[in-house]
């Protein structure tokens, strides 16, 4: 659970430019809602919901705009495939004027446990097709990610097929509490900062 005193008290408002702009990675689409390579955007779709800002598809995005105890926000949820998500971001930072570190990417990781998250400014792709999109689209990887780690296959599946398969009703389960933390993460990074975020976040879920 966040500290007391860094939760925030979400009310939606209309905007200034320069919010902090959140884009939870995913492909469109039902079949797709529930897969673990989804998991950044139902992390963004639970924060939607949580701090009381409605989605709206505009141009290559579901997004809507709010303030979080005081600061500015946009969530966002590209209505593009994975591979394709820089183009989604770069349409945001143009639309809200906004450089790229005002931008917060969620995102599944294969190299992280399941239950893990890592809060993290700039880094490489680590064969994530989205990342590689957003960097090659905005020419720099200075973006904050949240990582939600989902874990490896078992060597005998092919990790392209692991990453687009659903949850089982069991990790479903176990990914709740995962998800609200993760929205916690956010909340703490639009708040607060990065160092804060990481120093608070940057741990496994207790059991």
């Amino acid at each position: 659970m966040l500290p007391k005193h860094l939760r925030p008290q979400p009310h939606p408002v209309n905007l200034p430019n320069n919010p902090r702009v959140i884009v939870g990675l995913g492909n469109p689409g039902v079949e797709y809602a529930i897969t673990r390579h989804n998991v950044g955007q139902r992390v963004v779709a639970q924060a939607a919901v949580e701090w009381s800002i409605p989605l709206h598809v505009n141009g290559l995005t579901q997004r809507g705009a709010g303030r979080l105890h005081g600061h500015s926000v946009v969530l966002a949820l590209p209505v593009t495939f994975m591979n394709m998500s820089g183009e989604a971001v770069e349409e945001l930072v143009t639309a809200h004027d906004v450089q790229a570190e005002d931008v917060i990417v969620v995102h599944d990781d294969l190299d992280l446990p399941s239950g893990c998250l890592r809060i993290r400014s700039g880094g490489g792709t680590g064969g994530h097709r989205g990342l590689q999109s957003i960097i090659m689209a905005l020419g720099t990887e200075s973006f904050v990610r949240l990582k939600i780690g989902i874990g490896r296959p078992v060597p005998e599946v092919d990790p392209a097929d692991f990453v687009l398969a659903s949850f089982t009703p069991a990790e479903w389960a176990d990914l709740q509490p995962v998800l609200t933390r993760a929205v916690e993460g956010l909340a703490c990074l639009v708040t607060h900062d990065v160092q804060t975020a990481m120093n608070v976040f940057n741990r496994r879920l207790p059991a």
